[in-house]
């Protein structure tokens, strides 16, 4: 199991539940995680042990009748997760964030029309989706006013967990005469207009469900726009999500590293050490302090409570590092394990192409560089994304 999750930051008890919570679901993800990866199934199976464990509601306050987890105790959750099963682990990150977004204003910004979402989480266990990168910055899909609201259409890519989702937060794109607008709001996914798309074949994560959905016309009453904002700009509430949102999902690939590691020394044990042997080893144990490390430096900018561009910065260096070094101690896992490694049966194989995702989400590398750079030089990042 991960170092250093089970520690509890004074004040927060329910690290050490959620961490044993996680733990015990492992065994069982583990087991049928080469079934969903081979198949191409979605991980939905998996939800209903997520949901009996009292996870699906963790990151509610207590007040609102979850479990009061702050983001610490929730990446410690997923990136035990991620060592039963990383599609799994991805997949409710995406729901996971989606909570501690409007937990986090809740409790911080006073923003009291998140309550009502909240108790439904903790009340009816429901599954909130994101459509992420799809929607960054830029928007995407198109908004149309009318009387009383907006028609919205567009399809959402990357949605992960889609086949169990009950709302989607996602946006549209306002065309006005100042300048485009982007719209946020809900999505029930049980409207006729929203529609799930069967289409997530990819190299890594084949469980988490992560189609395309599409949205034909779905009427959006103005009570249901939680905000509306310039695209192509970062916003306060995009600060919010960038700070507290990464966090969470690189904890799965953090997990995902973690995995391969225990992994390839359970293989490499089996044979006589070579130099060679202990070279591989210490590179790779190296490459994974670093990424824990880098981990680490994301927890405590969102655990600043001050969303900002420099928060922004902070944890967006430190996905970069997480990814870089995740990557890099799966592949010197192989490396180490040697020829077994290449065979499915031992594990690796499938961990090695589900790290890959790591690459993908925003900001990636060439947008985080420029953002960092910008910082360092004084200059705007209003529009580096």
């Amino acid at each position: 199991m991960p170092d250093a999750v089970t520690t509890a930051p004074a004040g927060e008890a329910t690290l050490p539940d959620i961490i044993a919570s996680a733990t015990a679901l492992v065994p069982a993800l583990a087991g049928s995680a080469d079934g969903f990866d081979a198949s191409d199934r979605f991980v939905g199976d998996n939800y209903a042990l997520l949901k009996q464990a009292g996870l699906v509601e963790a990151g509610v306050p207590r007040e609102l009748g979850g479990g009061g987890a702050e983001i610490r105790a929730l990446a410690g959750m997923l990136r035990v997760l991620a060592h039963g099963c990383p599609s799994t682990a991805l997949a409710f990150s995406m729901h996971t964030h989606q909570v501690a977004v409007p937990a986090w204003r809740w409790r911080h910004r006073n923003v009291q029309a998140a309550e009502k979402l909240l108790r439904r989480v903790a009340d009816d266990r429901i599954i909130i989706l994101s459509s992420g990168g799809s929607d960054w910055l830029d928007g995407s899909g198109e908004a149309v006013r009318v009387e009383g609201g907006y028609r919205v259409s567009g399809r959402k890519v990357f949605s992960s967990g889609s086949p169990v989702g009950d709302i989607l937060m996602t946006g549209a794109i306002l065309h006005e005469a100042e300048g485009d607008s982007v719209i946020h709001f809900g999505a029930p996914m049980h409207a006729p207009e929203v529609r799930v798309l069967d289409n997530w074949r990819a190299l890594g994560m084949r469980g988490t469900g992560s189609n395309d959905i599409l949205i034909e016309n779905l009427f959006v009453p103005d009570a249901q726009v939680a905000f509306k904002r310039r695209a192509g700009e970062w916003h306060p509430v995009f600060q919010i999500i960038a700070t507290i949102a990464f966090p969470l999902v690189y904890a799965v690939y953090l997990g995902v590293a973690e995995r391969a590691r225990d992994l390839a020394i359970t293989l490499a044990k089996r044979r006589a050490a070579s130099e060679d042997t202990l070279n591989l080893a210490g590179r790779m144990d190296t490459a994974l302090r670093a990424a824990r490390l880098a981990h680490g430096w994301m927890i405590a900018a969102a655990e600043r409570n001050d969303p900002s561009d420099e928060s922004v910065n902070d944890v967006m260096t430190g996905r970069t590092l997480v990814a870089d070094h995740a990557i890099r101690t799966v592949e010197l896992a192989m490396e180490l394990a040697g020829g077994v490694a290449f065979q499915r049966q031992a594990g690796l194989e499938r961990l090695f192409r589900d790290v890959q995702g790591a690459r993908f989400h925003v900001l990636r590398q060439g947008p985080q560089a420029r953002y960092a750079g910008a910082m360092a030089l004084g200059l705007p990042v209003k529009t580096i994304y």
